[in-house]
């Protein structure tokens, strides 16, 4: 279990592992330790806990990002996309000049989505998104999905995220969000606390996992609160799509 932080002693500097507060030097080991007991069946979860609506919101994910078609060169990079799902649907939509990297920090969640193929046109690296092991300007499209809120510091990963894309470039983040529907947040709130670490018990073994993966999206900013985050790290025509009511939302900027 993680430390609790807020008690009498000097000062240190603490970052949130769901409701937990935790030293920032320990909670990269922590989520490093959540994803490496589910990645097994991480994907099958996914599908459960939403109903498969995981599959439509990543579809409007690369339905908004519009790859382009034909031989034009385009590079894709998919941060602590693991698995696949992301990289794999954008260069289905995509023509044959496009490519996907992958870059996740957990091995584990790497070896699940290697297994799962993808050809020549898909690469996987493993990297931290907080200091990404890439060039300046080398892509044309970063796209991260249900990562960015498991990040330490996520100014760090946006700044990242702005210096490997060239100008022009487009940065999307699909991640859950604040729930805007009357009603719908209370419901949403019952299944989360209840249902998702009993169905992570029962399925993957780890009810503990599931329980902080839903802490950790009440520790998320909201909609508009991450919109300034994504402006102050230098993107411009920011803005987002809520989706089912905002249980998830769909932010978009531009590297101009």
């Amino acid at each position: 279990m993680p430390e609790d932080l807020n008690g009498p002693g000097p000062a240190k500097s603490k970052t949130s592992f769901g409701f937990a507060r935790v030293g920032e030097d320990a909670k990269q080991g922590l989520v490093n330790e959540v994803f490496a007991r589910v990645a097994p069946r991480y994907d099958l979860m996914n599908d459960l806990m939403s109903a498969g609506l995981h599959r439509l919101w990543k579809d409007d994910l690369v339905s908004w990002l519009s790859p382009p078609k034909g031989s034009v060169p385009y590079a894709i990079l998919d941060v602590a996309g693991g698995t696949g799902d992301v990289a794999l649907r954008a260069l289905q939509a995509s023509g044959s000049g496009a490519s996907a990297v992958i870059c996740d920090i957990s091995a584990e969640m790497i070896d699940i989505g290697r297994a799962r193929g993808g050809g020549a046109r898909l690469s996987f690296v493993r990297g931290n998104a907080e200091a990404l092991p890439f060039a300046k300007a080398r892509f044309d499209a970063y796209t991260i999905a249900f990562g960015m809120r498991n990040l330490t510091h996520r100014e760090a990963a946006l700044a990242e995220a702005f210096r490997v894309l060239r100008p022009g470039g487009r940065f999307l983040c699909l991640e859950f969000s604040a729930v805007e529907v009357p009603l719908l947040d209370r419901l949403y709130d019952a299944y989360s606390f209840n249902a998702i670490p009993a169905l992570g018990g029962l399925v993957a073994g780890d009810s503990a996992a599931y329980r902080y993966l839903v802490e950790s999206i009440r520790r998320f900013p909201d909609q508009e609160n991450f919109t300034l985050m994504i402006e102050n790290a230098g993107f411009e025509r920011v803005r987002y799509r809520n989706l089912s009511g905002g249980i998830a939302a769909l932010h978009s900027g531009w590297r101009l």
